[in-house]
């Protein structure tokens, strides 16, 4: 099985973090949104991962090769932002067997390892999470069997609250990008793009079934408040606590913040949700939802729902903010 990764996008819902940080290399609760991902290919045996890249590839490029050598990437280009069918259609060359397709904005929770027991009548899973706000989603129709009978682009009525969240498996390869051909040789979009699940409608129409399978947790990562949702999430779930290596002298720290190796916090309240990287300096300041970057100071500041980048330098401000790495901000002296 190959995987097929598009993050060509420029992540504009994350500027200004995004012009200098590809926006899968994001980081929420002490590790890349891209790694979350990796890591489940690594455990699935994924023979062979494509990214499909585009802005800050060369970054895409050099944290692949320097950490996941063992999933055999290759890159290919995406020149025109043409949408979710043209990047994936990027990738035909290569894909010539069973996929798996993820999209690199979002962190989930699901058995992947069910695509090693998928019936054999199967043409590959869709997953999908029951959601209240469906009108925000495309939503996944299914039949009586439980298989996909249509997705609806953000319906007024409630045909359905399944919530496409961008993670497939396809197991007819051929059938699938024989939809794709057929997708972008016809017109685009309402936003002028050509769309994936088209695709995935031509293989239904063809008559493929495609499981939709439930998803345990999704968490969207393409925004500040969603990547600061999903640091709580991560945290409230196994990854908080105080490194070893980690100083704190005179601070209060709440059970779901992330304190990591060479950090320093002196005189400080650490409040739920908050994660001060490897290397970054916090003094007399009050947190609470936010995430601190590696090498970052932040001194006599209180700060809430906030980014602030690596290396960059905060004092004496109070309030919201979101700042890329080596900036500084300084306030009130």
């Amino acid at each position: 099985m190959k995987a097929i990764i598009p993050l060509a996008g420029k992540g504009t819902r994350l500027r200004p973090h995004t012009h200098i940080t590809p926006k899968p290399l994001m980081r929420v609760a002490g590790k890349p949104v891209l790694d979350f991902i990796l890591d489940d290919l690594r455990r699935v045996g994924v023979s062979e991962t494509i990214f499909v890249v585009g802005h800050l590839r060369d970054a895409i490029r050099a944290h692949v090769n320097a950490r996941y050598r063992d999933l055999a990437p290759r890159y290919v280009v995406q020149e025109v932002q043409d949408g979710t069918a043209g990047a994936v259609a990027l990738a035909e060359p290569w894909a010539d067997e069973e996929v798996l397709i993820l999209f690199a904005d979002t962190i989930f929770d699901v058995d992947l390892e069910m695509v090693r027991s998928l019936a054999p009548g199967k043409a590959g899973v869709i997953w999908a999470r029951e959601v209240e706000d469906y009108q925000r989603y495309g939503v996944i129709v299914t039949d009586a069997a439980g298989d996909m009978a249509r997705i609806v682009e953000k319906p007024r009525e409630p045909v359905s609250r399944l919530a496409n969240i961008g993670l497939y498996h396809i197991r007819d390869h051929e059938l699938l990008f024989r939809g794709i051909r057929r997708v972008l040789t016809g017109p685009p979009g309402p936003s002028g793009e050509f769309y994936l699940t088209d695709a995935f409608q031509f293989m239904v129409d063809a008559g493929a079934k495609i499981v939709a399978a439930p998803v345990e947790a999704w968490l969207d990562a393409g925004n500040a408040p969603a990547l600061l949702d999903a640091n709580r999430h991560l945290l409230e779930r196994g990854r908080s606590g105080v490194a070893g290596e980690a100083r704190v002298e005179g601070s209060a720290v709440a059970p779901t913040a992330r304190i990591e190796p060479g950090a320093s916090v002196t005189g400080s309240r650490i409040g739920d949700n908050v994660t001060i990287e490897e290397g970054a300096t916090v003094s007399d300041s009050d947190l609470q939802d936010a995430i601190v970057g590696a090498g970052a100071t932040v001194k006599r500041s209180r700060l809430r729902s906030s980014l602030v980048g690596a290396g960059a330098v905060v004092r004496g401000f109070a309030g919201s903010l979101s700042i890329v790495g080596h900036s500084e901000v300084r306030a009130n002296g």
